[in-house]
């Protein structure tokens, strides 16, 4: 028979779930946990399972920052898997930190990073195995506030707005320190809620009414008496003013006793798809000085430093970061580099560092396409690379596509086909027999980018279009082709450009058991049909009170730019182009 353990705040425990978090925490080195009652209490909620919650550097960084207040003690949380889940419901246990073992619902205020569509229907998950009321509205002025940042929540946090009483809108390492300031000063949640919707950075949707036409169609937002109309989006000037590397080294993640740390943020290169690349402009690298002094600090324990950023190979001083990590015997290893960047004595480097696989992203198959996304990477570019990455012994070779970016025809596809058979051909010709591994999603169209106005492509063409790519390479069993599931491309396209009542339709599906699709198809939507609308340029769109900085005159601009294969130089110092530098 299973016992049960009772903590010291009577809560009933299993011996399953007490064992989980206890092993958890012994495998763990770097996590702080307080005595009760001595801080505030904060929850960080990542809303995917712990193996890929911990791969996030933004959770370790603010886990940092809200530790060293003084002030607050940071506790995690994360999605259990199916099997944990089941334990929580049968045996009644609350979802309990990684930390304390403490209750979800007993802290002051709950934070949770979102960064993918695809983990909004597991944030509900969290909050219901919390014991914590799905709707703001309904949560009492005692119970906890829930506010959501990361990425998602700073391009569109529309389909959220009826669960989060707050969202941060960009970068969080000021804006949090704000916003704890002004919970811990105020009294009631009334009091709270409109002192934090006067915080530059902070959108608190209470405050804004969504307006519909006779027709049905989103109008735009209602600003109460008193908030501000529109919300910017906050970034970090100086970057290394704050920590930017792993806090807590686990064997238990995505990437096995690493040691994150922040090379840059931002980008600059301007492809036309990429959320990141508008929403976190401008791009920043941080000083080599900072970054060698924080990789001395690494626990014992790491096995690898990892170099982590939306554009590491852009780094102006990549090539001496590299050569002192491989002077100093330190492995490391970087998520992907761009085929123009790389070098010899880089690709060098990460070979000597047990680096095994060279990633690269190409993105699209034609030069025509390319020049339409405003890639800025030829094909000899990827030629270049497997050269280079043979030559240092790096045996496989992995790229990412997209397929049905806006403006591609079925010529494209074929040439896609022929560019890797290509490559194929470059690995044998330069002696590399390792694997060709090519990794293909559908394009979504994201909010705050040039082609946030175009429709995802008609799914029955992007099933053709998948098809003629494993038509194309089944034959060489050397290319191995992974593909993204279309069911999820059109819900993460719904998600992506929704408005409240797609939010609606969402919780509706979490409290009823369905899933999102079949309740739009209830309320007579079809959500394949709504992925795929183009959306007319001018017309108010719902994330349209949010400020990145960027116009919606620049990206107009990019869109029509895209249409012709314009190219668009990458950022440069005293650039005014898109309205992020003034």
């Amino acid at each position: 028979m299973r016992k049960n353990w009772v903590s010291e705040k009577g809560i009933t425990l299993s011996w399953i779930i007490k064992n989980y978090l206890k092993e958890t925490r012994e495998n763990e080195t770097g996590a702080q946990c307080y005595p009760p009652g001595l801080r505030h209490s904060v929850a960080f909620i990542y809303p995917n399972v712990y193996h890929l919650g911990m791969s996030n550097l933004g959770m370790h960084i603010l886990y940092q920052l809200i530790n060293a207040r003084g002030d607050s003690a940071c506790e995690r949380f994360f999605l259990p898997d199916k099997k944990l889940q089941q334990e929580h419901i049968k045996s009644k246990t609350p979802l309990l930190s990684i930390e304390s073992g403490r209750a979800l619902a007993d802290f002051d205020v709950i934070f949770v990073m979102m960064s993918f569509e695809m983990d909004y229907d597991n944030l509900m998950t969290v909050l219901d195995l919390g014991n914590v009321k799905l709707r703001a509205a309904e949560r009492n002025a005692r119970e906890p506030l829930v506010i959501i940042g990361g990425p998602c929540a700073t391009f569109n946090p529309e389909p959220l707005a009826a669960v989060a009483d707050a969202f941060v809108i960009g970068e969080g390492e000021e804006t949090v320190q704000y916003i704890l300031d002004e919970i811990y000063a105020k009294d009631s949640k009334e009091e709270r809620l409109a002192a934090l919707a006067q915080l530059p950075g902070v959108y608190v949707p209470r405050f804004y009414t969504a307006q519909y036409d006779d027709e049905g169609e989103f109008a735009g937002l209602q600003a109460a008496a008193g908030v501000p109309q529109t919300v910017a989006r906050q970034w970090v000037r100086d970057i290394d003013a704050f920590p930017h590397t792993s806090a807590i080294v686990t064997s238990g993640t995505e990437f096995e006793d690493m040691y994150i740390v922040e090379v840059a943020r931002g980008c600059g290169r301007h492809c036309r798809f990429c959320m990141a690349g508008y929403c976190f402009r401008k791009p920043r690298p941080r000083a080599l000085e900072e970054i060698l002094a924080d990789i001395a600090k690494r626990p014992e324990r790491t096995k690898k430093v990892g170099l982590m950023g939306a554009a590491v190979s852009d780094h102006p001083q990549m090539a001496e970061l590299t050569e002192y990590l491989v002077e100093h015997k330190i492995p490391f290893s970087v998520a992907s580099m761009r085929a123009d960047m790389l070098t010899e004595q880089i690709a060098h480097a990460l070979a000597l560092s047990g680096q095994r696989t060279m990633t690269v992203a190409p993105e699209a198959g034609s030069e025509r396409m390319r020049a339409a996304i405003n890639k800025g990477i030829t094909e000899q570019h990827v030629y270049d690379a497997i050269e280079l990455a043979a030559g240092a012994g790096m045996r496989n070779i992995k790229l990412y596509y997209m397929i049905g970016l806006p403006g591609e025809e079925d010529e494209d596809i074929v040439e896609t086909v022929e560019m890797i058979k290509r490559i194929r051909a470059r690995m044998d010709a330069v002696g590399n027999k390792g694997e060709l591994v090519i990794s293909v999603n559908g394009f979504v169209p994201k909010p705050f980018t040039p082609y946030q106005w175009s429709p995802l492509c008609n799914v029955r063409t992007l099933k053709q279009r998948f098809k003629m790519l494993n038509d194309g390479l089944k034959k060489d069993r050397r290319i191995k082709l992974i593909t993204e599931s279309l069911k999820e491309t059109v819900v993460q396209s719904v998600l992506a450009r929704g408005d409240r009542r797609i939010g609606e339709a969402l919780l509706e599906a979490h409290e009823s058991g369905r899933n999102l699709k079949q309740v739009l198809k209830a309320h007579g939507i079809d959500a394949e049909e709504l992925a795929e609308r183009e959306l007319v340029v001018g017309k108010p769109l719902p994330w349209q009170h949010l400020d990145m900085g960027v116009t919606e005159k620049y990206l107009a601009l990019e869109l029509e730019r895209s249409k012709g294969g314009k190219f668009t130089p990458m950022c440069f110092d005293g650039c005014k182009r898109c309205g992020v530098c003034g």
